[in-house]
């Protein structure tokens, strides 16, 4: 058995009772359960069905997100998310960059290295070089001043964890920004890169051995085996070339607002809603959500 969810961005509402229907009965579908009225639907499906990528490319044009799991062991009991363009809007590195008058550039080499187009090692070894010099202090103002969190993500962490899942935060970032994004949004743990000072000032280094792609999955891997669980108790979300291991991996992976060539590789990809679009597909009505 499996379950269909459609559903759109929050701030539109603007889902038809009579496309779910139509939908529902086209793919011989139960009963159709709104999960919040005009935002998410869902309903279950005996099959997977054939056409399913063709509709998704269909509501995609009408500003709709659909997604098909299987019913079975949807809930998940952890959750490991990327941090920048996930669980914030932003790319910190590119963020210091601008306040270090190299913001273009370094914009550059990020959408490269996310798209898949660069090695992840080598793209952020040579972001960080062109920071040599600025100002530790210039963190904190960038933090305070510049980071703004993703929409539902105070409510996703809120909700799965009063349902007891674990949280992690796994970032190509770095650790003074993880740790506060953590600390704010209830994340159990994270682990991020280590931006290196002297003398109150950036070298232009990044701590040994770099988090990319490796260490996401080897995340996964090392907190499942300690909290006694499965990959498929796991929703990871990411948005990045560096998320598709532990995406991969994952027994739900979410392409969240991902690149074009990281959503092809995914079966969840959400493009319309907003975080509390992975509350949807595991089945929480938006009555049972915390956080809000």
């Amino acid at each position: 058995m499996f379950t269909a969810t459609l559903l759109t961005s929050p701030t539109s509402a603007n889902l038809d009772p009579a496309l779910v229907d139509n939908l529902r009965n086209a793919w011989g579908g139960g009963d159709a359960v709104w999960l919040a009225p005009d935002e998410a639907a869902e309903f279950s499906v005996p099959d997977m069905p054939d056409n399913r990528w063709d509709v998704w490319a269909d509501l995609q044009q009408m500003g709709v997100d659909l997604v098909v799991v299987p019913t079975e062991g949807r809930r998940k009991k952890m959750l490991l998310a990327d941090m920048d363009s996930t669980m914030i809007q932003q790319e910190c590195i590119d963020e210091l960059a601008d306040e270090a008058g190299v913001g273009e550039r370094v914009k550059d080499i990020t959408a490269r290295a996310m798209n898949g187009e660069l090695g992840f090692d080598g793209a952020l070894t040579e972001r960080v070089g062109l920071l040599k010099g600025l100002n530790e202090s210039v963190i904190g103002k960038v933090l305070a001043e510049r980071i703004t969190f993703m929409p539902g993500g105070k409510a996703l962490l809120a909700t799965m964890k009063a349902q007891g899942a674990y949280a992690a935060l796994v970032s190509g970032g770095f650790t003074a920004f993880t740790a506060k994004v953590a600390n704010e949004l209830g994340f159990d743990e994270n682990r991020a890169n280590t931006l290196l000072v002297e003398e109150g000032k950036l070298t232009g280094e990044v701590g040994r051995p770099i988090l990319g792609r490796e260490a996401k999955v080897r995340a996964l891997k090392d907190i499942t085996k300690r909290l006694d669980l499965t990959h498929d108790d796991v929703m990871a979300v990411g948005d990045g070339a560096n998320d598709l291991g532990m995406l991969g991996l994952a027994g739900a992976g979410v392409a969240l607002h991902a690149k074009p060539s990281v959503a092809a590789e995914c079966d969840i990809r959400i493009n319309h809603g907003d975080l509390t679009a992975l509350l949807y597909i595991q089945g929480y009505a938006k009555s049972d959500f915390k956080g809000l």
